[in-house]
C-alpha cells in the first residue's frame, strides 16, 4: 500500500500563522490539568474515607457518571 500524502494548504499572500510558545500555553495546560484532576476526584473517589464533603449528595449527583467511566461505587 502507498503511504498517505500530506497536502499543503496555501495561505493567501500576507497571511501568517502565529506561533504559540510554550510559555504562553503552559498556564492553560496547568489549569486544564487541575480541572481534570478535580473532576476525576469528585467522580472517582468522593465517598467513604476519601470524602471531603459529608453525606452522599455528591455521590448521588455523579452516580451515573461513575458507572459510565467504570468506577465501582456499590
Amino acid at each position: 500500500m502507498s503511504e498517505p500524502r500530506s497536502v499543503a494548504v496555501p495561505l493567501e499572500p500576507g497571511v501568517s500563522v502565529p506561533a504559540i510558545s510554550v510559555r504562553q500555553i503552559l498556564p492553560w495546560l496547568i489549569f486544564a490539568a487541575l480541572l481534570f484532576l478535580t473532576a476525576f476526584y469528585f467522580i472517582g473517589t468522593e465517598q467513604g474515607a476519601m470524602s471531603l464533603v459529608s453525606g452522599t449528595a455528591v455521590h448521588e449527583w455523579l452516580h451515573d457518571g461513575r458507572h459510565l467511566l467504570g468506577f465501582p461505587c456499590h
